[in-house]
């Protein structure tokens, strides 16, 4: 059974957290799941982490591609590379796992994985959550957690790009 610890344990395959997520269900743990591009990772992120995995035993991040985050971005994003953003993710201890996907949204992945706790900030209305719907239809929830700190990538950026 994968026991996370070590960075390198904590990004793991989508094959392979399929089924270390299954057994750890099937032994009762509750599974929380997040995702995003977590490009320049800054308060904002770290307290919708704590806040997700305070909501359950197992935190899996499911993290956008540098692919996914230029269609979904433009062609300046990401800033970093996907193992770089998966290295920072899996170096905080509040996250246990984490999956890079390639599509444009985690749909698939929410779909196969099943979590039982579904976790978004608190700038995504609840209707438009990918996923809500197969969580809840399997017995889970849906959280959006408040966005506390005014704090964006995107706003990063700007304000560093001004400076220069």
């Amino acid at each position: 059974m994968h026991q996370p610890g070590r960075l390198a344990d904590k990004i793991v395959p989508f094959e392979e957290l399929r089924q270390v997520i299954a057994a750890r269900q099937a032994a009762g743990r509750t599974i929380v799941f997040t995702n995003g591009c977590f490009d320049i990772l800054h308060a904002g992120h770290v307290e919708l982490l704590e806040e997700a995995a305070q909501a359950g035993d197992d935190l899996v991040v499911a993290l956008n591609s540098d692919a996914s985050v230029r269609g979904l971005k433009g062609p300046s994003r990401p800033v970093n590379p996907q193992e770089q953003r998966a290295r920072v993710l899996a170096a905080l201890a509040v996250v246990d796992f984490v999956v890079v996907f390639d599509e444009p949204d985690p749909g698939r992945l929410i779909e196969a994985l099943v979590p039982d706790v579904l976790v978004k900030g608190g700038d995504w209305p609840a209707g438009s959550i990918i996923g809500a719907d197969a969580v809840k239809n399997s017995g889970g929830r849906v959280m959006t957690i408040p966005l506390k700190y005014g704090a964006s990538t995107t706003d990063i950026i700007r304000k560093a790009r001004q400076s220069v």
